[in-house]
């Protein structure tokens, strides 16, 4: 049985590879022979559709339920230097945020930190968090975010994804759950 701190390893160390390496990124998912369930899927990065926002770039790669998952959702933010994804905010989610390149100054409940590429944030359950982009070129996050079985119907509208700054409509935000 897959648990999710195995699903959570996996994603991460996926979304490292691609971040710093550039390479594919893999949905992981139990086959499972119910409709709507993610198969294993590979994204190349050069194919994933390029979304401007008036804050930087968006990629959404996954959103979907898995074999464990009610919903795992994956995304790529690019947000230019001086932007922030979107207010500090907190949702009933887990995520996890790979930071592949430039410079994140991170509000994460309660403590603000500077971090760089290859640095890693929790945003934990119900917890304030969010991100701002100091330095001088773009930086560009991985956001893993799940939601977990029975947590579904505790989702409120609010910890969806916001439309992002300047975006097209039906967009996560850069961040969404980016900065998240």
């Amino acid at each position: 049985m897959i648990t999710r701190r195995d699903l959570v390893i996996a994603s991460l160390s996926l979304a490292t590879g691609a971040s710093l390496g550039g390479g594919a990124l893999l949905g992981i998912a139990s086959a499972d022979s119910r409709p709507g369930v993610q198969e294993s899927t590979l994204f190349d990065w050069n194919s994933i559709p390029v979304q401007q926002t008036g804050i930087g770039q968006y990629r959404q790669l996954l959103r979907a339920p898995t074999a464990t998952l009610d919903e795992l959702e994956i995304h790529v933010t690019t947000l230019n230097p001086g932007q922030t994804s979107h207010a500090p905010h907190k949702h009933p989610n887990e995520e996890i945020v790979v930071l592949g390149s430039g410079k994140l100054e991170v509000f994460s409940n309660g403590t603000t930190k500077v971090l760089g590429p290859g640095s890693v944030i929790f945003n934990a359950s119900n917890q304030m968090h969010g991100v701002k982009n100091v330095g001088d070129v773009p930086a560009t996050y991985h956001v893993i975010n799940w939601t977990s079985p029975g947590h579904s119907a505790g989702k409120s509208p609010s910890s969806k994804p916001a439309e992002p700054k300047g975006g097209a409509a039906g967009a996560a935000p850069p961040s969404a759950p980016a900065s998240r």
